[in-house]
């Protein structure tokens, strides 16, 4: 009981963490005004969807550090968090398209390196962070397609 007890820590941070970035930089008329590419998904659906993503990156965390809470994958799995808690700010706080592209580019590199990393010690963690890799993916070109249209 003791061991699941300890993932609550992991769901605190990923998921509180990330829902008041979230709150904190919600995109306002700037980015309602930005010219958006056709594949550009309605605004309701990124909460939904990120909300999951954090819970599988949380549980893929907790999963990490119960196994090597020193190890390669268990900083990897760090430093994509980081990366992904300084994209909101980028992008609709600083309002720095191009800078968000950077940053979302290594998150993208960091959440695939993690997936490597995790894949022979604990593959279901890997197989946590394929929908997130998958949705980074998605998301790297959306932000490239506003950053080449505006």
């Amino acid at each position: 009981m003791q061991r699941y007890l300890s993932l609550l820590p992991f769901l605190v941070l990923v998921l509180g963490g990330g829902l008041l970035i979230g709150y904190a930089t919600l995109p306002g008329a700037w980015y309602a005004s930005l010219v958006k590419p056709s594949f550009n998904p309605p605004n309701w659906i990124f909460g939904p969807v990120w909300s999951l993503l954090y819970v599988l990156i949380a549980v893929a965390g907790w999963r990490t550090w119960l196994r090597d809470p020193t190890g390669a994958a268990m900083k990897i799995w760090g430093v994509q968090l980081i990366l992904n808690f300084l994209w909101s700010p980028t992008f609709f706080g600083a309002k720095m398209i191009g800078l968000a592209l950077l940053v979302i580019g290594f998150l993208l590199a960091s959440s695939l390196m993690f997936i490597v990393s995790a894949w022979n010690r604990d593959r279901l963690s890997g197989w946590l962070f394929v929908p997130y890799a998958a949705w980074v993916a998605f998301a790297t070109l959306l932000n490239a397609s506003l950053l080449w249209l505006n």
